[in-house]
């Protein structure tokens, strides 16, 4: 289930980056107390639920406003014979740059556990690293990390990509992403493919299409595995991801969402 969980993790990373070069839209299309809630599955088998939820109310660090995101993962069903699954990953999402300034892993998996925070000093161009134990409470490692400019983490590049003028994007266009995680820097070229109309939850739903291009790895099948459906409406939330494995299919179905700006 840990590969389970990296792939999972390598697909909010790549699909949900910063798109450079893009201006930001005026208004935020997101706020205090959204919540969206995903159903993650493999064929017929559904693995697992994933939340993403915006605190209720404005985080303060540094003296400046901030958005406490937190993504949830959690197996269930049948899944959980091969192992439990909890997983927290979070940021402290600057409202004013969309920038982080903190992210955090809280990691269950079976019996691996896996407590982290990161530091993050945009200006400096710095990360600050510390693992705690498997208790969450003795510090086991600090690192510093420099950055090649600014970055985003596994869960902040989805709602900066969110505040993008995604409509100023020609078909076949490249972007970059850039993120940190995991110890290392990420940059990964983003395709926009166009748009598509699909049947969601919602009903059905005009939506940009996105493909990321990701390294060769052992999980993934094909240079553009992973498609990625973006609302074209105001809220601009992902309802679809699909990832093409070299057995078979991960999808991420949006199934629910309350707390939206503009709701449906």
């Amino acid at each position: 289930m840990r590969k389970t969980s990296f792939l999972i993790s390598l697909i909010f990373l790549t699909a949900f980056g910063r798109v450079c070069g893009q201006t930001m839209t005026s208004t935020l299309p997101f706020e205090y107390g959204e919540v969206l809630n995903f159903e993650v599955s493999y064929g017929w088998l559904n693995l697992a639920d994933a939340k993403l939820e915006i605190h209720k109310r404005p985080q303060q660090m540094n003296g400046e406003e901030h958005f406490k995101i937190d993504v949830f993962g959690k197996t269930k069903g049948a899944a959980t014979i091969f192992g439990k699954v909890n997983d927290n990953w979070g940021t402290y999402l600057n409202k004013k740059t969309i920038l982080p300034s903190q992210s955090y892993r809280h990691i269950e998996e079976g019996n691996y556990r896996k407590h982290e925070v990161i530091d993050f000093d945009q200006k400096a161009k710095k990360a600050y690293l510390t693992l705690y134990d498997r208790d969450n409470v003795r510090v086991k490692e600090k690192r510093l990390f420099d950055l090649p400019g600014e970055v985003q983490d596994i869960v902040s590049g989805f709602y900066q990509l969110r505040t993008m003028n995604l409509k100023a994007l020609d078909p076949g266009e490249t972007v970059v992403i850039r993120g940190f995680f995991d110890k290392e820097i990420y940059n990964i070229k983003l395709i926009y493919e166009g748009e598509e109309k699909i049947e969601t939850v919602f009903g059905m739903q005009d939506t940009f299409v996105f493909s990321p291009q990701i390294p060769k790895n052992k999980l993934f099948r094909g240079e553009y595995p992973i498609k990625v459906w973006v609302t074209q409406d105001a809220n601009k939330i992902p309802v679809r991801i699909k990832a093409n494995l070299f057995l078979g299919s991960l999808n991420l179905d949006i199934v629910s969402a309350k707390g939206l700006i503009n709701p449906y």
